[in-house]
């Protein structure tokens, strides 16, 4: 397995060694002593979710302010452009965010620490996606950043999609950056 860190050193790419032939394919995709070395610490997973989205349909920016849950992302149908966005306010990295096209033909994942906002959007007629978190679902701490917010600046039309996403009601209410609660 192969992890690249991005622009946000936090945040970790990982690209998985592929055996393959014409009867399909074999792939490790988690595992633990490689997972806790490429970011640096030792890192236990409480849940797995899956998602099954059509295209256009764009999920995020969401977070738990308390309980905040890292997640290790990845996609088994379809494709997404897979979003993190430093909510850390000590960071010097605030406010910033990486983005990665993850696919269930690249077969890459994407690693988002506690304390980042995560989203995506589908780019696929349909996408299942696979997480990972650290903590459990905890509603009444999750909060949403909005998508679009301008001092983000997220280009979610880079790769081929050019239409106006389909928001749940939560996300269409999220907060600007500046308004919204935050990590330390």
């Amino acid at each position: 397995m192969k992890a690249t860190r991005t622009a946000i050193p936090d945040v970790v790419v990982f690209e998985p060694k592929v055996w393959g032939d014409s009867r399909g394919f074999f792939f490790e995709s988690y595992t633990k002593r490689v997972f806790d070395e490429a970011v640096g610490r030792d890192v236990s997973f409480m849940q797995d979710n899956h998602s099954r989205s059509v295209r256009g349909v764009l999920r995020g920016l969401h977070y738990q302010i308390r309980s905040p849950q890292g997640k290790l992302v990845r996609v088994t149908e379809g494709a997404v452009y897979d979003v993190a966005v430093d909510l850390r306010r000590s960071s010097p990295t605030f406010g910033r965010w990486v983005g990665e096209v993850l696919s269930a033909e690249n077969k890459k994942q994407l690693w988002v620490p506690e304390g980042f906002g995560h989203g995506f959007l589908v780019l696929s007629e349909s996408a299942e996606f696979l997480y990972k978190t650290t903590d459990y679902y905890a509603p009444e701490h999750e909060r949403c950043v909005m998508w679009n917010d301008p001092q983000l600046g997220i280009d979610w039309l880079a790769h081929g999609f050019d239409g106006e996403p389909a928001l749940s009601a939560k996300d269409g209410k999220g907060l600007l950056l500046k308004d919204a609660e935050v990590f330390a």
